[in-house]
């Protein structure tokens, strides 16, 4: 079991709010985290920004494909960023915490 990291951006906050509670409710993830952001970015060649809200999500890396696949049903973007970034270290409890509130088959 390897803790991740997650960062998505959402159009608003009525989609993350979306996306957090598939997220949670299918026990995907254990936290997550929103903040507005002011994003810049390159869209077809062009500079653009956007208010949008972050998503900070704790998870494992074995449910990365199932997160994007249930992302990928809620998201407006076309092309949305997902990335995950590996955890080196945490806090005392964080490894058996996540443990127990994620559903893996193998832990059943």
């Amino acid at each position: 079991m390897k803790i991740i990291i997650l960062f998505l951006t959402c159009a608003n906050l009525e989609e993350a709010e979306k996306i957090s509670q598939a997220l949670l409710k299918k026990k995907l993830v254990v936290c997550i985290k929103k903040t507005n952001v002011l994003s810049s970015f390159l869209w077809e060649g062009k500079l653009d920004k956007s208010e949008e809200v972050l998503l900070i999500m704790d998870s494992i890396e074995e449910k990365f494909a199932e997160i994007e696949k249930e992302v990928r049903k809620i998201h407006s973007y076309e092309t949305f960023v997902l990335v995950a970034n590996p955890v080196i270290n945490s806090s005392k409890g964080v490894k058996e915490w996540i443990k127990k509130e994620i559903k893996l088959n193998y832990f059943d």
